[in-house]
């Protein structure tokens, strides 16, 4: 950056007019940014913008003059006419991808009844054609606000709070429901998007077979003789399994070039389905637990972290795919602070390896602590108050599924308006695909 201060002082200029953000497509910087070769793909390549630089000279001679540059040689006229796309886009491989990208974010009762299950998604698009493509976008819901209308009306009863990138035609959209388009050269954010996957119906009514989640979450708590154990479960719900297979149905990896119709899956897709990834289910415990003595997980591994006092459970994609209805369970016995009689404890010092063994009185009985066959420090006679006191609250769940989208929104088509594109010649079929992906970052909570 230092090395070439010039440059960087142009494309600033360039993205802010008197504090007010002027121009921040990529695409449009390089064509109105005049540098030497590379210069300008090392201080923009990240966005992920393909080819070089339309250099037209060597750039300023002089470092510390910077002027508004102005390119030297008039915009082509397929390009000029579009702010946000490059003039003279050239590529030997016409290409054009969709991602659909949609992340949950689910709150569910200690009876399994969601109070709240939203979906955030986002479109990126790929784009690699040569020319001005001009493209239409057809998108399906999947059955969802099937009860509204055209096609228009259900995707914006599903999709809500939509934001466009400017390249899409607001009219057009608003209108028939299609997302027509003249795309930036490269990959960008083509839409976002926010779906409430409760509708309107009664939430009251709800269960969570309804959302028809991927995996399923439950957790026991208060669990054997002393009550200071507490157990996870995760599953794969059976009713979703045809969910499942019908977006394996919808997926779509390689669009013939001579099939501008809707997306037919490859047989490579429908067998192998969506993938369930990265399944990972995390335990906040309480500040009152002191440590976790015992961690018992059919699946997967788990492990107790003390500088965050949570429990992670993690379970890999080999697993994962055979959990089935069965599912996996991990079950854990908390250790709770010492007694207050405990002279350690009196003079600020714990040892947590020590078996301490205490009388009973005609009172009220302590707290009788020993070694159990694993070396597991157990407790009788804890009281029920203090034994829920050291119970998790909550537990959340991780994951990523390719190939399904918990909103059902689905690519129909994506089309190539020969009539209205420009430098896109007759014979050019780009080559087309599509990917569906859902992610939860601790996005889905059981609430104890």
């Amino acid at each position: 950056i230092t090395s070439n201060y010039d440059i960087v002082a142009q494309i600033v200029a360039e993205m802010a007019d008197a504090g007010v953000v002027c121009q921040g497509e990529a695409n449009v910087l390089r064509d109105v940014v005049e540098t030497g070769p590379g210069v300008l793909d090392n201080l923009l390549g990240k966005v992920g913008l393909p080819g070089s630089s339309p250099a037209l000279g060597k750039g300023p001679t002089n470092a510390g003059l910077l002027q508004r540059p102005q390119p030297t040689a008039p915009l082509s006229s397929a390009g000029s006419a579009v702010p946000w796309r490059r003039s003279n886009v050239r590529y030997t491989s016409n290409e054009l991808y969709v991602d659909i990208v949609e992340s949950l974010s689910v709150t569910l009762a200690p009876s399994g009844r969601p109070l709240a299950a939203f979906a955030n998604g986002s479109i990126a698009f790929t784009s690699k054609v040569s020319g001005v493509p001009d493209l239409l976008l057809n998108l399906s819901t999947g059955g969802k606000g099937s009860g509204m209308g055209n096609r228009g009306d259900q995707l914006r009863s599903v999709m809500e709070r939509v934001v466009f990138h400017p390249c899409v035609r607001l009219a057009k959209w608003k209108a028939d429901g299609v997302v027509s388009f003249i795309p930036p050269d490269g990959r960008f954010a083509l839409c976002g998007y926010e779906v409430d996957l409760l509708g309107s119906g009664d939430a009251m009514a709800m269960d969570a077979s309804k959302l028809d989640l991927p995996v399923n979450i439950e957790i026991s708590t208060g669990l054997g003789t002393a009550g200071r154990e507490f157990e996870v479960r995760v599953s794969v719900p059976s009713t979703s399994s045809s969910a499942r297979s019908a977006a394996a149905a919808s997926l779509q990896s390689n669009l013939g070039a001579n099939r501008p119709g809707p997306f037919r899956s490859s047989s490579n897709a429908e067998a192998k389905g969506p993938s369930l990834e990265e399944l990972t289910v995390r335990i906040p415990m309480p500040s009152t637990a002191r440590n976790i003595s015992d961690l018992r997980a059919s699946k997967g591994e788990a492990h107790y972290s003390p500088g965050d006092s949570s429990v992670e459970w993690k379970i890999n994609a080999k697993d994962a795919g055979t959990l089935g209805s069965v599912g996996a369970m991990l079950r854990c016995t908390v250790q709770g602070p010492p007694s207050e009689d405990d002279e350690g404890a009196a003079n600020g010092f714990v040892n947590p390896l020590s078996v301490t063994t205490y009388d009973y009185d005609d009172d009220a009985p302590t707290p009788v602590q020993s070694t159990g066959k694993n070396g597991a420090l157990q407790v009788s006679g804890m009281s029920a108050e203090k034994s829920k006191g050291l119970m998790p609250t909550c537990t959340t769940l991780s994951f990523s599924l390719k190939g399904w989208l918990a909103s059902g929104l689905r690519v129909e088509s994506l089309l190539v308006d020969t009539k209205k594109s420009r430098g896109v010649g007759a014979e050019v079929k780009p080559y087309k695909g599509v990917k569906y992906l859902t992610v939860s970052r601790d996005g889905i909570e059981m609430r104890c």
